[in-house]
């Protein structure tokens, strides 16, 4: 195992994510990474065709199914769906804490390690693309700028955005990401924190609450 891999697991192990209790919708995601000399993290870019989210980079994931047990196996079986990953290939390590999207949906990402130079499958109804970034990459903060969220007049968040190839990951991944890579790597990374660089600030947007 590589370097990266074992401090990763090392630092996923007691990790106490915060957990949010509301009534809203749940989702779940899985922030995959690859078991590689140089480890990487998988991600999907949603098809263009689709009504929500069109064009946007996001981890492997969606909405909690009645039949689905828990929030793990959600993230099993979208991944599956998405991309044809085997959920018997898939080693948890934990999960990152809760987080509200702007739609009212709370989504639960859950970190796990896959085989290396799998071969998946493209659901070509809900994906056009799916694509790996080193985590060596991430950890050198390669971002182009950064997004400042206004939640209220007083509270704002700063979530990178990342030019990777063809691909922008910004928003609810890339929010994901910090916390990745914060707990995982104890990288000097804060959603709360202004960072160097160009800012762009966005609409006020209040975060949904029940």
């Amino acid at each position: 195992m590589s370097a990266i891999l074992a401090n990763l697991t090392r630092q996923m192990q007691g990790y106490q994510p915060q957990l949010l209790k509301n009534t809203l919708p749940e989702a779940a995601v899985l922030l995959a990474v690859t078991k590689g000399e140089n480890p990487e993290v998988i991600l999907t870019r949603r098809a263009q065709h689709l009504k929500s989210h069109p064009g946007q980079v996001a981890f492997p994931g969606g909405k909690r199914d009645k039949e689905d047990p828990n929030l793990y196996a959600t993230a099993l079986r979208e991944a599956e769906e998405e991309i044809g990953l085997n959920p018997t290939q898939v080693e948890p390590l934990g999960q990152l804490s809760d987080v509200i999207s702007l739609h009212g949906v709370k989504v639960t990402p859950y970190v796990a390690l896959v085989p290396d130079q799998l071969e998946f499958r493209l659901c070509e109804e809900e994906l056009d693309a799916i694509f790996n970034v080193p985590i060596e990459w991430l950890l050198e903060d390669p971002r182009s700028h950064t997004d400042v969220i206004h939640l209220t007049d007083a509270s704002k968040l700063y979530v990178p955005s990342y030019s990777f190839s063809e691909f922008t990951i910004w928003g609810l991944s890339a929010m994901m990401l910090v916390e990745f890579l914060q707990v995982g790597f104890n990288m000097p990374i804060d959603l709360y924190q202004q960072p160097k660089g160009k800012l762009l600030h966005r609409p006020l947007r209040p975060l949904p609450v029940n």
